[in-house]
């Protein structure tokens, strides 16, 4: 077990992007007013990708670089969790930079507070290569203890570094919910029958697994050559997961190649097309896909710039009551955080946070008290024409994301912009 001390930072105000002056009657309530304000919590993380909550008052917080760290949020304490998997890959940058490998997500059990059980997902090296893998252990104070295997995501490759996926949820129905990415870099290295098209393949899918890591009886049959657990296929890089906390659905993000990086609503037996279908381009033009005769699961959303979305959530918190039930969503490529807005079960508006103060955003999640936090990874750095540049040094924040109107803010800078009614 490691003690590191946080470092902290003044808060940094930045202003929401709004296009249209507020309308509506001069006796419109005032209560409409938001600025946006971010606090650093915790500095010097060393690419951190995912967080969750222990309490109002702690969080666990996963880092690429291979580190499990339970952070005191008032106190910003933080302290280095031992008995990681022996075979986790935490060597960001030492192979290619572009390298994917880490610690990805982190989940408590449904049950956490009488089992002390947390699962976590990472980039396993074995016999062949790397591969995702998921485990479940017990967290006692600063140790974890009785790792289990639960899924391995079979086969390991040599020489393909990116897109692990590594996204977990448990859902409404107490079940265990898993995003494998399809680890190719290039489409042109698709077999005949693409990875996330074959259901014996573990790569490309979303699983649904009970708490010890079985199939559950009433997941979808995709016959007897399907891999245990499969509950949808056809996807290329999904990471973030969320539970939307009123009607159940779980939704999650995806990377496309050339754009199309998209939102979708999780569905049981759902094909969601990746490489026969895509809302974007292809990393080749030359790419042609094979002809595959499948009923394929449009998105909900895509983008028509690249986003590179990852962690995501539904607001729940006071602080911001006209958020209530949007999704929050971090994006990579050039620094974004979105605000997606829902009228039943449908997309409305998509308006994008932090114009001006960008941050490579990896996760955002809500507190138990409603606090909405975000978790920003400086390995690379963005450019204005939006090219990433590799820094060499595993970097990253953990911040909270406040209003600034609704609280005393003396003494900070404040760049910002009121928002209108419903906004």
């Amino acid at each position: 077990m490691t003690r590191r001390r946080a470092m902290t930072s003044a808060a940094l105000v930045a202003a929401f992007a709004v296009s249209t002056a507020c309308g509506g009657p001069a006796d419109a309530p005032a209560l409409a007013k938001v600025v946006l304000a971010k606090d650093v919590v915790v500095d010097g993380l060393r690419s951190p990708w995912a967080v969750t909550f222990l309490s109002a008052e702690e969080a666990l917080v996963t880092e690429k670089h291979g580190g499990l760290l339970r952070i005191h949020l008032q106190t910003k304490d933080v302290v280095s969790v031992s008995g990681l998997p022996g075979d986790l890959v935490d060597d960001i940058g030492v192979e290619t930079p572009s390298d994917n490998g880490g610690l990805f997500d982190v989940a408590l059990d449904p049950d956490f507070a009488a089992n002390r059980r947390i699962y976590l997902s990472y980039a396993a090296k074995g016999d062949g290569g790397r591969t995702t893998k998921v485990v479940r252990g017990v967290l006692e104070g600063y140790a974890l203890t009785d790792l289990e295997t639960l899924l391995v995501a079979e086969p390991y490759t040599d020489g393909e570094y990116h897109h692990y996926g590594g996204g977990l949820i448990f859902g409404a129905d107490g079940m265990l919910y898993i995003t494998i990415g399809e680890r190719l870099y290039d489409e042109r290295d698709e077999p005949d029958l693409p990875i996330a098209q074959d259901v014996a393949d573990r790569r490309g899918k979303i699983y649904r697994l009970t708490p010890d890591g079985r199939p559950p009886a009433d997941n979808p049959d995709f016959g007897a050559e399907a891999s245990p657990g499969l509950y949808a296929l056809g996807v290329r890089a999904a990471q973030g997961l969320a539970l939307h906390p009123e009607t159940g659905d779980i939704w999650f993000s995806e990377h496309g190649t050339r754009q199309g990086d998209e939102i979708n609503r999780l569905r049981a037996g759902a094909n969601y097309g990746w490489p026969i279908r895509t809302s974007g381009g292809y990393r080749h033009p030359d790419y042609a896909p094979p002809e595959i005769d499948a009923d394929f699961t449009a998105p909900e959303w895509h983008w028509l710039q690249t986003v590179a979305p990852t962690g995501l959530v539904f607001y729940r918190g006071t602080e911001f009551p006209t958020w209530r039930d949007d999704l929050i969503v971090s994006g990579l490529s050039r620094g974004s955080l979105w605000r997606i807005k829902f009228e039943n079960r449908t997309i409305v508006s998509v308006e994008e946070l932090f114009v001006h103060d960008r941050a490579r955003s990896r996760d955002v999640a809500v507190s138990p008290d409603g606090a909405l936090y975000m978790l920003t990874d400086t390995l690379f750095e963005s450019g204005e024409d939006g090219r990433l540049r590799y820094t060499g040094e595993p970097g990253g924040s953990l911040i909270r994301i406040r209003n600034a109107a609704s609280a005393g803010s003396a003494g900070q800078r404040v760049i910002a912009a009121a928002l209108c009614p419903g906004q």
